[in-house]
């Protein structure tokens, strides 16, 4: 097993523990650490095993991640999206 596989997934082990700590801010500030941390690591795992493991790892990342990775496809629809007909 590769450095990076075995550092994706020391990350998901980590965000899943740190999922079940309780925490007055809704867990947002540790989500921010996750991603700063889990983007470089996630092209470090496509680096090295190619670009399906990388889709693997970036389906389990935002399978942790589902409210910040929500609310970033919300932003972008409403951005990007059609204008309100009113």
């Amino acid at each position: 097993m590769s450095l990076s596989l075995i550092l994706a997934f020391l990350w998901l082990i980590a965000a899943n523990v740190l999922g079940m700590i309780p925490s007055k801010d809704n867990m947002w500030s540790r989500a921010y650490g996750l991603i700063a941390v889990g983007i470089p690591l996630l092209g470090y795992v496509t680096y090295q095993n190619g670009p399906w493991i990388g889709l693997v790892f970036l389906a389990a990342g935002m399978s942790v991640l589902r409210w910040p990775v929500r609310y970033l496809f919300a932003w972008i629809k409403r951005r990007f999206g059609r204008p309100d007909p009113n």
